[in-house]
């Protein structure tokens, strides 16, 4: 953002609505501009129709030579209760997409998150579904043997052994932040009529046994460190968890918003020791939007420290020890990935050319580097109901070698690789 976009973001950023509709006139403006063309530092291979969703969690496969996909059977609108989504990989030879390879289906998902499919082993995937359109589950599919285990619970984030997952209540997170949760389903004791109920929160799912077990409740939460004057009368609820490398730690955020007036959103980021039964939290102001781990149990996320949003790097799962990265080069939000240690890739959203852009950023050295700019078409542009608008949300494979990510700039979703170095 520029100087003068920066000044209008933090005037109106606490409205979201108003935010929207600002940025819905200010690009309009810049539409009859002449479109900007599409730039990748290395060629993006493609497959339209494809796509996978956050960015949070890697869709390649152990040793690199699959990556999971979701591929949509509807026309271009909202999913409803009964609209499959199909779920498999593609195989990945010279740096290209081979033929997509499907493995089930699937009726609970959505446009930003897909269904939370991800690799659970070198041969396992698992993913959410829906049983009858009420219970909401999630499934364990063997790409080998084809055998397949229900858990009687929907995931999250799984932990790098493969043995726990991370859960919430997706009714609650569906009905206070719309288009994260699932259409398709409609969950029980989600406890909506309550703003901060004290038996759901943030769980720990076994995967073998099937059981979860509540790790913090939502009425625990506004107990713990600082909160804003007017937590007492939003509603609050738990979304974005991530297990530590080493899985001592759940990472998630913590978040509340007034649901009768502006929706305007409060965010905490928050690590829980799975060893000491302790919650952290970061020292951040009122914002947190999205973050990932790095192998060294360090986590880097767009958040507001004091008066900047910027990109910050916490040193350590405490969340105490913390450095500014690359400001203000980068100022805006993004969704980033670790390729090593020191080294990730982010994004941003669209720009006043609708251009979304794809960076590699050092943060030992704040050095930024462009690595792609790809047009964004106004269609794919989110409504106020109408929760589909395509983020590249890039995501790394195990070598740090190719970034894989979602993109519309051919007129169509579609899922992308490229190779970075």
């Amino acid at each position: 953002m520029n100087k003068i976009e920066k000044l209008v973001y933090d005037t109106v950023k606490k409205n979201q609505y108003l935010k929207a509709k600002i940025r819905n006139v200010y690009q309009t403006v810049f539409d009859i501009l002449p479109d900007k063309k599409n730039f990748s530092k290395n060629p993006i291979h493609l497959k339209e129709g494809y796509f996978f969703g956050f960015h949070d969690v890697s869709p390649f496969s152990h040793d690199d030579t699959k990556v999971l996909a979701n591929e949509l059977t509807i026309p271009f609108r909202m999913p409803d209760a009964q609209d499959d989504l199909n779920l498999g990989y593609f195989e990945i030879k010279n740096d290209e997409l081979g033929d997509f390879v499907h493995i089930a289906k699937t009726n609970a998902w959505n446009y930003h998150k897909g269904c939370r499919l991800q690799w659970l082993t070198k041969n396992k995937v698992i993913y959410n579904d829906v049983i009858d359109l009420e219970i909401l589950v999630s499934k364990i599919f063997d790409i080998e043997t084809k055998e397949e285990t229900i858990i009687p619970f929907p995931i999250d984030s799984v932990s790098s052994d493969g043995l726990y997952a991370s859960t919430f209540n997706y009714g609650r997170l569906e009905r206070y932040m719309p288009g994260y949760g699932y259409a398709s389903f409609s969950e029980k004791n989600h406890y909506n009529n309550e703003k901060m109920p004290e038996h759901t929160g943030l769980f720990l799912g076994d995967l073998t046994t099937g059981k979860k077990k509540l790790l913090v409740s939502l009425l625990e939460l506004t107990k713990i460190g600082e909160m804003t004057s007017d937590y007492e009368n939003a509603f609050h609820y738990t979304t974005h968890s991530l297990f530590s490398s080493d899985n001592r730690y759940i990472s998630f955020l913590h978040r509340w918003v007034d649901e009768f007036e502006t929706f305007n959103r409060h965010s905490r980021l928050v690590s829980y020791d799975l060893k000491e039964n302790k919650c952290y939290v970061a020292p951040t102001n009122d914002m947190v939007s999205h973050y990932v781990w790095n192998a060294k149990n360090q986590i880097i996320a767009y958040c507001r420290i004091g008066d900047k949003d910027c990109q910050v790097l916490f040193k350590e799962p405490t969340l105490q020890d913390y450095q500014i990265v690359a400001y203000p080069k980068l100022n805006s939000d993004g969704h980033q990935s670790f390729i090593d240690p020191t080294t990730f890739v982010t994004d941003t959203y669209p720009d006043r050319s609708r251009m979304a852009h794809l960076y590699k950023v050092d943060v030992t050295t704040n050095e930024v580097e462009r690595l792609a700019s790809l047009k964004s078409f106004k269609s794919f542009q989110s409504q106020t109901k109408r929760h589909w608008c395509c983020d590249l949300h890039p995501r790394m494979n195990r070598k740090g070698n190719m970034v894989c990510f979602d993109s519309v700039h051919t007129g169509k979703r579609a899922l992308c690789v490229m190779g970075i170095n």
